[in-house]
């Protein structure tokens, strides 16, 4: 069952929506403010965050940036009266997924639901894994406290494998992470990651950089060492 946390001040409007979702099989929790929802939050695994943008004591706002920036990978639906151009862009700057402007069809908010439960945001901010952090807004990595320098590509390599962590990441995805569409050289990805896992494997140790031999490249801690290629 889809897991969902409202955070909305509107009380009947909570009580419709989470009616309507138990009738859908879309478990939902609630908090009319945005302190109480972060609690919750702190306390509890949700597959999606439907939020309010005008909240008392912190607003939708503050909610979705105080999540990007503790690295909280949460989907997150903005809901709002206020259907401005400037107002959804303040939301999407701050982290948000998608939008629904009230009054909305509670069908259409089940759909918005289902297609975010499916998938991570890629809003967040803040990247880690282990001992290795990359701050995409400060453009920083670090590993055990200490800074990494990577050339551009290898920033978008380890972006792309800590969002992906501890997934084996595909050849490909790899390459379109670099280079798009266009194909490169058969050992430019071969060359880049060589100098990824000196960067961020060279002085620190276990090893997180791994070749799984048929798959792609994973970031994780192997508890088989053997099953990974250098």
């Amino acid at each position: 069952m889809t897991r969902t946390l409202l955070i909305e001040d509107d009380l009947d409007l909570a009580q419709t929506v989470i009616d309507y979702l138990q009738l859908e099989q879309i478990d939902c929790d609630h908090a009319s403010n945005g302190v109480a929802g972060l609690n919750l939050l702190a306390d509890n695994d949700y597959d999606v965050l439907l939020l309010d943008l005008n909240l008392p004591r912190l607003d939708g706002l503050g909610v979705c940036e105080k999540l990007r920036q503790e690295g909280r990978d949460i989907p997150i639906l903005m809901l709002t009266a206020r259907d401005q151009v400037d107002d959804k862009i303040s939301g999407f700057h701050a982290g948000t997924d998608d939008y629904l402007v009230k009054p909305f069809a509670l069908e259409e908010l089940v759909v918005r639901i289902d297609a975010l439960s499916r998938r991570r945001s890629g809003q967040v901010q803040l990247l880690s894994y282990a001992d290795l952090q990359m701050n995409l807004k400060q453009r920083t990595a670090m590993r055990a406290g200490s800074p990494l320098k990577l050339s551009p590509s290898g920033w978008q390599l380890l972006e792309c494998l800590l969002r992906a962590a501890p997934e084996v990441v595909p050849r490909y995805k790899l390459e379109q992470s670099v280079w798009g569409e266009t194909t490169p050289d058969s050992n430019s990805l071969k060359v880049h990651l060589h100098h990824l896992r000196k960067a961020v494997d060279g002085a620190f140790s276990p090893p997180l950089i791994h070749t799984i031999a048929g798959h792609g490249v994973t970031l994780r801690k192997l508890d088989d060492e053997t099953t990974a290629q250098p």
